[in-house]
């Protein structure tokens, strides 16, 4: 995913040292003091500021509520070189208090992998931001305020019980398929709640370790296995007084799930390896992109834990089944990416506008959003024609002419087929620009015999 990335740090070679890292995927500026600083202020927003503590011309640190009161979509991590654990410490709690995303130490054995990673998520939740500023105008709309972003009766359906159930702490679970938006509907529970002044925390259950999942989620203790050299923070903690959402909770390991089950019904937390427990209080989100009767019955999901989420059950249904809204969908990325490119472009055609509407949009909604953006880069007139999309027609056979796929299945497939074309067999950017997992991918390029 590439961004906008501004590095402050007075550190030449650090500099240097993540311009390497992070400039093949991303546009890089720098600044190297305080005034260096507040002059980029001034110059377009970037997705993603690194912000170092110490400069030799003021604080880093009392730097961060400028940064996010000019630029408060932005994301800051901020750099520290503390020698001292107790010190990094201290400017990770601080840090995070004056609205940072993340906290790295600097070191001579610098995982440029985590980096990437940290950077990644970065850029994906200021996507979501946007996403959600979007439903903001979205919810607008309802009491007509503002141009409707959708039209479907479904989704007006789904907004309202929004706007119902965001007051309350009762515990929410987000259906539907990839892409379809579940996260960002977990962003308008929160920013509509009374929690929204604390956080909302996220993570991804498919995305990590199963080893590392419980530490993750409720914190260790220093010693309580290999690897674990001080006290780690769970999540839960991290989310106090705000709102945690667990994405695709169904792919969390299920003796993990029965232990978040005891967490939920006692309301408190013991780190993994800890002797005491301390409450909790945050509201919890959960989501999943499975038919919870299949993940139960086939043993994903404990059936005691979805009754304890499911309180209130909101699904998203996919685009294909909602194609009044891709239009509505289609206008606001394109209004928003060509503001973002300085580009003057007026609309779709009426060809532009009968092939996104013929398209059963595989990948839903961020797949659409992805489609808009690579056209707004790409094309060249004033208006944007169905040339100057990539999404093929609707076909119902295979390109090696396999007619037993569906007319779902051929367009599923077709979809898959154009994409990897598109990143030169890059499965992981496949997936991204999709808006499905990996392993989903993986599973549909065996399924449909598709050669990379």
């Amino acid at each position: 995913m590439k961004g906008k990335i501004l590095i402050v740090d007075d550190l030449a070679d650090f500099r240097k040292l993540l311009r390497d890292a992070l400039e093949g995927d991303n546009l890089i500026t720098e600044a190297d003091s305080k005034a260096a600083l507040e002059k980029a202020l001034s110059q377009e927003q970037p997705d993603v500021v690194f912000l170092d503590v110490k400069l030799p011309d003021g604080n880093g640190l009392d730097l961060l509520p400028i940064i996010k009161k000019r630029w408060p979509e932005t994301e800051v991590i901020v750099l520290t070189g503390a020698p001292d654990d107790q010190e990094a410490v201290s400017w990770a709690v601080e840090a995070t208090k004056r609205g940072a995303y993340n906290f790295i130490r600097k070191s001579a054995q610098f995982d440029f992998e985590k980096l990437q990673a940290d950077v990644n998520n970065a850029l994906e939740r200021r996507r979501q931001t946007e996403e959600t500023s979007m439903l903001r105008r979205a919810l607008e709309t309802m009491s007509g305020t503002a141009s409707p972003v959708f039209q479907s009766a479904v989704m007006r359906e789904v907004v309202r019980t929004v706007e119902r159930i965001a007051p309350s702490d009762v515990a929410v679970l987000i259906t539907g398929e990839s892409g379809t938006g579940k996260e960002v509907i977990a962003d308008l529970i929160h920013a509509f709640s009374p929690r929204s002044k604390s956080r909302i925390v996220k993570i991804n259950c498919a995305a990590l370790p199963r080893e590392l999942i419980e530490s993750e989620l409720f914190g260790s203790v220093k010693g309580a296995f290999t690897g674990a050299h001080s006290d780690r923070e769970g999540l839960f903690r991290q989310a106090e007084g705000g709102t945690l959402l667990l994405d695709e909770i169904s792919e969390m390991p299920i003796d993990t799930q029965s232990k978040l089950l005891r967490v939920l019904q006692d309301q408190e937390v013991r780190p993994v390896g800890g002797k005491t427990a301390y409450k909790t209080n945050c509201r919890l989100v959960a989501a999943t992109n499975r038919k919870t009767d299949e993940a139960i019955a086939q043993g994903k999901l404990r059936e005691d834990l979805f009754y304890r989420i499911s309180a209130i059950s909101v699904h998203l249904p996919p685009l294909r089944e909602r194609r009044e809204d891709i239009m509505p969908l289609a206008n606001a990325f394109l209004k928003r990416f060509a503001a973002q490119a300085n580009r003057v472009i007026k609309g779709f055609t009426p060809a532009a506008v009968e092939r996104l509407t013929a398209f059963d949009w595989p990948g839903n909604v961020r797949q659409l959003q992805n489609e808009v953006q690579r056209t707004v880069l790409l094309s060249e007139g004033d208006q944007v024609d169905a040339s100057d999309l990539s999404v093929t027609q609707v076909r119902t056979a295979s390109e090696g002419g396999d007619t037993n796929f569906t007319l779902l299945e051929g367009v599923e497939r077709s979809a898959i087929v154009q994409m990897l074309k598109e990143t030169g067999g890059n499965k992981l950017e496949t997936a991204k620009r999709l808006g499905i997992g990996r392993q989903t991918l993986y599973n549909k390029i065996k399924a449909y015999g598709i050669e990379v």
